[in-house]
Order: C-alpha cells, then sequence, then structure tokens
C-alpha cells in the first residue's frame, strides 16, 4: 500500500478548510490542540450548538443537531485537552432533545440554499436514531477523556434513547442507520448491559464482504468495513474477518487521487461542499490508516 504524504498538506491549502487542515497537522504531530479549536468555534454559535457548514452539504448558520458528530470529533481529536465548548455543545443539544430523548434529524432552516434536500426536509418533531445514535457515539469517545461530558445528562438520556430505539428494530435498517447505531454500540459496549447482543444482531445485517449499499444514494454509494470499524482492538472488529478488513484498508489507501486527497462517493450538493468534503475526507483517511498502522 503506497501513500503520498507529501501530497496531502499541498492538497489541503487547495482544497480544505483551515479546521481540517489544522486537524492534519494535529494528526501529524505537527500542531497543537489549542488552533484546532480555535478553527472550530468559527463554526460556533452563542447558544453553545454548531451551524455555518460544518456539516458540509448543510449550510445555513443555526446550531443544528446534525453538525454536532463533527464539533465532538474534533474535541475527541484535541485529546487529551478538554474544552468547555464541548459541555457546552451537551447543553445544547439538552435544549433541543425531544421528551423520548432523542434529537430531531435537523431543525428548521433560516438559509435554505446549498444546503442537502434531507437536511432541509428534516422532521423537527420525530427523533432520529441515526442522529441521536452517531452523535451520542462521538460524545461517549470524548468522554473518555472529559468527565464533564461522562457525567452530562443529555449523554445519559440520548443512550438510553438510544439502546431502547436499536432494541426496538425489527427489520433491517437504512445503511445510514445501520452504521452509525453499530458505531454506538461500540462506543458503549463496555458499559451498557446489552450492548454486546444488539451489536451482534445489528451485525446479522451486514454482509460478509461488509460493503453496505446505500439506498437512495448515489449509483456508488457503499457503506464498506472501515465505516463500521475504523479501529483496531474495537469489538466491532469481530463483526469482520481480519481479510475483509486487510481489504479494505488496501482499497482505502489506494482511493487517494494523484492530487494528494480523496474523495466521497455521496452526492455533491454545493461547490463549497464539494471540496470541504474532500478535504475532510482526506484527513479522515489518513487517521483510519494511521491507526490501522499503513502510515
Amino acid at each position: 500500500m503506497n501513500v503520498n504524504l507529501a501530497a496531502v498538506p499541498g492538497f489541503l491549502a487547495g482544497h480544505a478548510r483551515v479546521l481540517d487542515r489544522r486537524r492534519y497537522d494535529l494528526l501529524m504531530g505537527d500542531g497543537d490542540a489549542a488552533s484546532v479549536l480555535a478553527a472550530l468555534d468559527a463554526y460556533r454559535n452563542p447558544d453553545g450548538g454548531y451551524g455555518w457548514g460544518l456539516e458540509p452539504d448543510l449550510r445555513s448558520p443555526e446550531s443544528q443537531p446534525g453538525a454536532a458528530l463533527h464539533a465532538f470529533e474534533v474535541f475527541e481529536n484535541a485529546a487529551p485537552t478538554t474544552a468547555p465548548q464541548a459541555v457546552a455543545l451537551c447543553d445544547w443539544l439538552e435544549s433541543v432533545t425531544l421528551p423520548d430523548g432523542g434529537l430531531p434529524f435537523s431543525l428548521p432552516l433560516t438559509v435554505s440554499a446549498a444546503t442537502a434536500p434531507w437536511w432541509a426536509g428534516g422532521d423537527a418533531t420525530t427523533s432520529s436514531l441515526q442522529i441521536t445514535s452517531i452523535s451520542a457515539a462521538a460524545a461517549h469517545r470524548v468522554a473518555a477523556h472529559d468527565p464533564a461530558v461522562a457525567g452530562h445528562p443529555w449523554l445519559e438520556r440520548a443512550t438510553r434513547y438510544c439502546l431502547d430505539a436499536i432494541q426496538a428494530l425489527d427489520a433491517a435498517p437504512h445503511a445510514y442507520v445501520l452504521v452509525f447505531a453499530v458505531r454506538f454500540l461500540d462506543a458503549v459496549y463496555d458499559s451498557r448491559p446489552g450492548a454486546a447482543d444488539l451489536l451482534k444482531r445489528l451485525g446479522a445485517h451486514i454482509p460478509a464482504d461488509g460493503r453496505v449499499p446505500v439506498e437512495g444514494g448515489t449509483e456508488n454509494e457503499a457503506l464498506r468495513p472501515l465505516d463500521f470499524a475504523p479501529d483496531p482492538g474495537r469489538p466491532v472488529r469481530d463483526l469482520f474477518e481480519p481479510e475483509v478488513i486487510a481489504a479494505d484498508l488496501v482499497r482505502l489507501a489506494g482511493e487517494q487521487h494523484d492530487d494528494g486527497g480523496w474523495s466521497v462517493d455521496y452526492a455533491r450538493i454545493s461547490p463549497a461542499g464539494a471540496l470541504e468534503w474532500r478535504g475532510a475526507a482526506t484527513v479522515h483517511a489518513i487517521e483510519v490508516l494511521r491507526a490501522n498502522g499503513v502510515i
């Protein structure tokens, strides 16, 4: 597997947000957590939530549940540094959580231009397992080094909602619901009784090769083994044979373009979002390949 690391900084300079350039520098040992957190603050609102395109296909400025995942990812990157913004985000999520403990898929937009139709058409009155599970999963990873997040009441409510909603699934869920629920169960595997059984049950919906097509997505859009299990040593890895993971690492490394970056296979909604997804995807690819000892 050959990855051209020398080409990555130049690619990011021409395609990526300052946030992802700072994240890459931190990942490679050339940056600092304070600079990454400062870049994240550009997307923060006074209410403690995040908007402004932090989720690249959701360009509206107001705080949105769909941006929480990306903010928590940055707080995880910053570990062991903790940030009061992480607790403030939990406070904001608590303020928009529905009575059953779940988050709505999206809230009403103030600017609909350049935003994907699934965000613009989200139901603000119904809880979304898709959004709640991935946000809670990311928050649990932050909680591993931030006691204030670990003890926040929003995280407990969201966790309980996700466990109950996953237990209630009686058929194969949509691909993104499946992958986010799996990632959630992996995050709470050691702390929540029953998570192991639920993970095994959901794993039965993943084909042996780990490729799950995305219904309603682009022609070639699919989720892969490393989308479900990016990190070695986690329980979710037991859902895949070692050779399946090895083959997917080869695939991921081989998808680097000549310009040094990676792309995504889902729909491009806006020119800005298309560029920003490439930058974010490149940082994520390097992160996964590095965690798995490829680079």
